[in-house]
């Protein structure tokens, strides 16, 4: 087989060997620069560089033709999903319609495709009238209508508040308003294959993603999934038409124990999602989810740990300089056994100015387990309170509550 893998996500976070037989098929990696210079020295594969500045569907174009014989494109990341059906039309290959595919890229999209779905959804407002009131007054919730990782979300504690900032927007148009739910929040994990789930796992927050902006830690940690939640989550794939790929769910669950929408991704999740769901299940995601796109017979999966599995990041990206930084590390920790990872950036080391989750990035990262749920979300919780990130100063966020 003949595959074009435009290549966007960190290999590290994929491992591409896993799942592609390199010396069994041809297999052609493009991308920019950047991303292609952390491609394994001794992959067998053939490489086309993009120019660091050039569009990537537009470059690829320029480098590719139907000629080329390609049988598969290949794009694992979340921008790379629209970007691959442009691709596959000018190589004449078959693949998702741009409508299904759109749905699980724009949040303003996602949301009116669940609309008679019978799912609670936040109410939103895409277009906003001049001159006239949201539909509700309480907090109000401002971001874009994609993106990834909280990017440019902020919440507003009137509907009043989040309009005036929305109408100050240089590009409102690609920005929308929600409603703000009260609950905490959840993400579901798993492939689909055939229009069907499997290998579900849920997991809960410790701390909310927006807050991961503002420089407080962000974790999260699995826990057994009920039967509601996996329902929930049939309901969303089954509304969006999402029939195949890894799936990364975000719901809200109210004190009252409701579940409400909060947003999907037809890719794998961030941060440590992919090797804590493989000790829980034994499914390494990105490998099944290639077998599935390819056509090729899934893995036999590992045997899993009987653990809970969670992890927990402290980010940089608001430190400036980014290199004075201070790390205060209880000694405890370092020795800790429900802990399997413990990442400490060195000293030497920067920190991207943009947000990030990968855990080779970000000042601390911290991966651990534990048998129940309820215990490892304790030690998570008081992980985020024992650790602190400071610049050379000794400032740090402000504390705040974790969820």
């Amino acid at each position: 087989m003949k595959i074009l893998i435009i290549h966007q996500v960190p290999y590290r976070k994929i491992d591409y060997h896993r799942g592609i037989d390199h010396e069994r098929h041809e297999v052609t990696y493009i991308g920019h620069p950047h991303r292609m210079a952390d491609l394994p020295d001794a992959l067998p594969c053939e490489r086309i560089t993009l120019d660091a500045d050039e569009d990537l569907v537009d470059g690829i174009r320029a480098r590719t033709s139907p000629a080329d014989g390609y049988e598969k494109v290949l794009a694992l990341s979340e921008f790379g999903i629209t970007e691959a059906w442009h691709v596959r039309r000018h190589l004449g290959l078959d693949g998702p319609a741009l409508d299904r595919l759109e749905q699980v890229r724009d949040k303003v999209r996602m949301k009116e495709a669940l609309a008679g779905s019978g799912l609670r959804i936040p109410r939103f407002v895409a277009d906003p009238a001049p001159c006239r009131p949201l539909p509700w007054d309480g907090r109000t919730v401002l971001k874009p209508r994609q993106g990834a990782s909280s990017e440019d979300v902020t919440v507003h504690e009137t509907a009043r508040a989040a309009l005036s900032v929305y109408h100050k927007l240089a590009d409102p148009g690609q920005f929308q308003l929600e409603e703000h739910i009260d609950g905490e929040i959840l993400h579901a994990d798993g492939l689909v294959d055939g229009g069907r789930i499997t290998d579900l796992a849920v997991s809960r927050y410790v701390n909310k993603p927006v807050v991961y902006a503002d420089g407080l830690p962000l974790g999260s940690h699995q826990e057994a999934c009920s039967p509601g939640q996996r329902h929930f989550a049939e309901q969303v794939v089954k509304a969006l038409g999402i029939e195949e790929g890894c799936l990364h769910l975000e719901f809200f669950e109210t004190p009252e124990g409701e579940l409400v929408f909060l947003e999907v991704a037809n890719r794998v999740g961030g941060a440590a999602v992919v090797p804590t769901h493989e000790r829980h299940t034994g499914v390494h995601l990105p490998t099944h989810e290639i077998a599935v796109r390819l056509g090729l017979e899934r893995p036999r999966p590992q045997p899993p740990t009987g653990r809970y599995h969670g992890w927990l990041a402290f980010p940089g990206h608001h430190l400036a300089p980014a290199k004075t930084r201070d790390i205060h590390l209880p000694e405890w920790l370092r020795t800790h056994p429900y802990v399997d990872h413990l990442h400490i950036l060195a000293p030497e080391q920067t920190t991207p100015r943009h947000i990030t989750y990968q855990e080779w990035e970000v000042p601390v990262f911290i991966e651990a387990s534990h048998t129940d749920p309820a215990e490892l979300r304790r030690f998570l919780t008081e992980c985020a309170h024992a650790i602190r990130v400071t610049t050379r100063s000794g400032q740090a966020p402000a504390a705040k509550e974790t969820a």
